[in-house]
This record gives C-alpha cells, structure tokens and sequence, in this order.
C-alpha cells in the first residue's frame, strides 16, 4: 500500500474516503476464498490482514469484511430458505 497513516480527524476521513473502495475490493477478494479454503480461511485471513499496511487500512478491510460477511449470513440464509 502506499497510502499514508492519517494523522488528525480530517485527514482520518480524507484517508477512508479515499480507500473505501479499494477497502472493499479488498475484503471481497478475502471473502471469495472463503468456501474454496474451508476451514483455513480464517487463520488465512488474519495473514493477510497483518501483512496489510498501514494499519488505518487493514482495519478498514477487517471492518468491511465484517460487514460483508454479516450481510452474507443474514440474507444469504434468507435466500436458500426462499429457494
């Protein structure tokens, strides 16, 4: 990564304002592995997210994988008792 750590609050917000994308893009990389890797994704995971840089960042991508991967729980499930 080349991004830099954010110092004060607006410069905070200019830095997920412009990682929110690649933050994302990022996670769902992460989370596309998950069936394929089975039950060492997590331990996957977590190396990837260590190796992540700077730190602002990866907490970005753990926080919007959380998000993705509540969302897939939810309605994901939602969706195969439909069907």
């Amino acid at each position: 990564m080349s991004a830099c750590k954010p110092a004060d609050p607006a410069s905070r917000r200019q830095f997920h304002e412009e990682h929110a994308g690649q933050a994302r893009d990022e996670a769902l990389r992460l989370l596309a592995q998950r069936d394929a890797m089975g039950p060492r994704w997590l331990a996957w995971v977590a190396t990837e997210l260590y190796h992540l840089k700077p730190s602002a960042f990866a907490n970005m991508v753990r926080r919007e994988l959380e998000r993705l991967n509540t969302a897939d729980q939810q309605f994901g499930q939602a969706s195969k008792e439909v069907h």
